[in-house]
């Protein structure tokens, strides 16, 4: 297959030209005369992009699928643009066993969709209390651990899971949160929180545990990753401990780039997530620290949920955004078109680095990578409409909302995997 006349996102620019597809692998890139019998894509007007990767997304399977499954998940996957997901373990039962791994491994193999990588629990049962089989989730397919969701409270039994990890060639993906800080916060503490009468949460429940994942990768010279980001001073001990030369990276999600906490005024349900959204400052920082670097990469927190768990007051509805299908298109508007990231600076948040992070094959555009593309109409409007979303979860604060740029073919392995089969 050829993807003919397209823009090309490479690593040090963009340049028009044709990528041949050949046994799941990039071929050539140039300009290509067409083999007999080989599929030409008319790309002209598109850009082509490494395959998107997101390293945080929650598929629900085993245990949630009324919120979500592995083909649901898959199917919105691809459509946003995602060659390659990596699913966290608050699944039930808890993917911290070689089990449960190898369960979601097969099911994503049965989708044939986008590649999903497990992500394994850091404690049994995410109990908090004894180290989970890591060894053995990695020889199933684990490709990282977190404890997703919550911290490991135990400072020492979470300086023994970073050393464990690291022995069998894994990093931990640290959710910071302080639960005793946060004492049944559910929105940020602020003007906003007091608006509304809603339990606030400090900033120090988020950064305290930052700074503390930090300290331990400090001392033990081993790397750690920091999950969405959501405050200035977080972004500032990040920046602080990178000039440092401290093994950190860490992530960030486009509703923390985009949202205040001013969204949760008229009390929608939609926009409560965890850690909360937080204020302009904090929004300008998480801008700023994609912008020099801070801040690695772009992650969606795909958090699908049933109509149910939404539709109920405040306090009651579960935390999360469905984001899949809306976050290249937030991304692209906000960062490329708002003049913060160029198209490659906006390609390694979205690929290269979490690819590098987690050692995944894909990330970029060049002759004998893995030939994952995502090939986007840069110049399309359109409207965010959960109702057409792939996810079973149509919870999103963007309803209604105008975005540029479309996904026009998702490509896993040199194959046509968005649109979806019965629309090619």
């Amino acid at each position: 297959m050829i993807l003919k006349g397209g823009e090309v996102v490479l690593r040090d620019g963009t340049r028009r030209c044709d990528v041949r597809c050949e046994n799941g692998r990039i071929a050539a890139l140039g300009e290509l005369a067409p083999a007999r019998g080989e599929r030409v894509v008319d790309c002209a007007g598109l850009t082509v992009f490494p395959g998107l990767i997101d390293m945080h997304v929650h598929l629900r399977e085993p245990g949630f699928e009324r919120k979500e499954d592995i083909l649901s998940g898959s199917r919105a996957a691809v459509k946003g643009g995602f060659t390659q997901i990596c699913c966290m373990p608050n699944t039930k039962p808890v993917a911290d066993n070689k089990v449960v791994v190898s369960y979601i491994k097969s099911r994503a193999e049965a989708a044939g969709l986008c590649k999903v990588h497990p992500i394994g629990a850091i404690t049994e049962g995410q109990a908090g209390k004894n180290l989970a089989a890591i060894g053995a989730m990695k020889a199933a397919g684990a490709v990282a651990l977190s404890e997703d969701g919550k911290s490991v409270a135990d400072s020492g039994l979470m300086a023994n899971a970073m050393m464990y990890a690291s022995d069998f060639g894994l990093k931990c993906l640290c959710h910071c949160e302080d639960a005793s800080l946060v004492d049944g916060g559910v929105v940020h503490e602020g003007y906003y929180s007091t608006l509304t009468g809603l339990k606030g949460s400090l900033r120090a429940a988020e950064d305290i545990l930052i700074a503390r994942e930090i300290c331990l990768s400090e001392s033990l010279g081993i790397p750690v990753h920091i999950c969405h980001v959501s405050t200035y001073s977080g972004v500032q001990l990040i920046r602080e401990a990178k000039a440092r030369g401290v093994q950190v990276t860490a992530e960030t999600c486009p509703h923390y780039f985009i949202l205040t906490d001013a969204a949760i005024a008229s009390f929608d349900t939609d926009a409560k997530v965890n850690p909360p959204l937080r204020e302009e400052r904090d929004r300008l920082a998480v801008l700023e620290g994609l912008r020099d670097g801070t801040i690695d990469c772009i992650a969606t927190d795909h958090a699908p949920h049933h109509a149910d768990d939404k539709r109920v007051e405040f306090n009651d509805a579960a935390f999360g955004i469905s984001g899949l299908e809306t976050a290249f298109a937030l991304s692209y508007t906000a960062l490329v078109k708002g003049g913060v990231l160029t198209l490659p600076a906006l390609a390694e948040k979205m690929s290269a680095a979490p690819a590098r992070i987690l050692s995944l094959e894909g990330g970029a555009v060049v002759e004998g990578e893995r030939a994952h593309l995502t090939v986007a109409d840069l110049s399309a409007v359109w409207k965010v409409d959960p109702a057409s979303f792939a996810s079973k979860g149509k919870n999103t604060p963007f309803k209604g909302r105008e975005v540029c740029g479309a996904v026009r073919y998702t490509i896993v392995d040199g194959e046509i995997k968005y649109p979806f089969g019965e629309e090619v």
